[in-house]
């Protein structure tokens, strides 16, 4: 997919140091896309309910649920996970916010990602959630992005927190989760994603008119600086959902977080 790039170099540079995000016209700011779908954003996002089968970090009734999808060879996602680790470490502690990790590989791009989110499941299972968050955040932290990853590292970092290696090469050889994977994608297919990152945030309570206005403002006002319509960066759905596409800045995260909690 080829992309003509209009956007002012000044305006290129000022987005680059805020969010690390590539800025094109035709998709959305930060967001890697398995091919180009020029169609009206849907305004629903009917994901799965949150269950405790779900990866929680934080508190599951926390004020606002922050439900990610993400492609671990993503290099836009490796950039957001770390905003997210910080949108974590300032609302996680009071439950405020608390994050729902879910996969969403995408294999046209990505063909290794498919498995290593198998690897993180086959993780979850031989050792729990609090292990499947280390060796995801380390698996974000060591990968070039792109593909890069070296498949022979994924036992010898689950056997770094303590993962039978035998077992979970075991579990990973045999598509244990390969189904598993495949929903999720089929899930935030179905919820408006057209690349990653994509994250959908769940607000315990109903918003209210002012809040909503609130947020919609912000996604106008961050559009027009990148130049691009809202709809491109995110939107609030009919039943009170944040939609929020691509690799968005920590300091708009904590924008929209605070209209929601205000």
């Amino acid at each position: 997919m080829e992309n003509k790039l209009t956007v002012p170099i000044s305006i290129i540079i000022a987005g680059l140091l805020i969010g690390g995000a590539v800025i094109y016209t035709n998709k959305p700011v930060g967001t890697q896309n398995p091919v180009d779908q020029s169609v009206n954003t849907p305004k629903t996002a009917n994901i799965k309910p949150i269950t405790s089968n779900d990866h929680i970090l934080g508190n599951p009734n926390a004020k606002v649920l922050m439900v990610e999808y993400s492609d671990t060879e993503c290099p836009y996602c490796k950039l957001f996970n770390t905003t997210l680790n910080k949108i974590i470490d300032t609302y996680g502690k009071d439950s405020t916010v608390a994050w729902v990790y879910r996969q969403y590989p995408i294999v046209q791009l990505h063909p290794k990602s498919p498995k290593e989110a198998e690897a993180t499941e086959c993780v979850n299972k031989l050792a729990g959630n609090d292990v499947f968050w280390k060796y995801l955040q380390k698996i974000y932290t060591v990968t070039p992005s792109n593909n890069n990853l070296d498949a022979a590292q994924l036992p010898i970092l689950a056997a770094s927190f303590g993962v039978d290696k035998t077992a979970f090469q075991t579990c990973l050889d045999s598509g244990t989760f390969t189904a598993n994977v495949n929903a999720s994608v089929d899930d935030a297919a179905g919820a408006g994603a057209q690349g990653t990152p994509f994250t959908v945030l769940i607000p315990k309570n109903k918003l209210s008119d002012n809040q909503t206005k609130q947020i919609k403002d912000l996604f106008t006002t961050m559009a027009m600086q990148y130049q691009v319509t809202p709809d491109k960066l995110g939107y609030v759905t009919t039943d009170g959902k944040i939609v929020i596409s691509g690799n968005l800045p920590y300091e708009f995260i904590q924008q929209i977080i605070g209209a929601i909690v205000s």
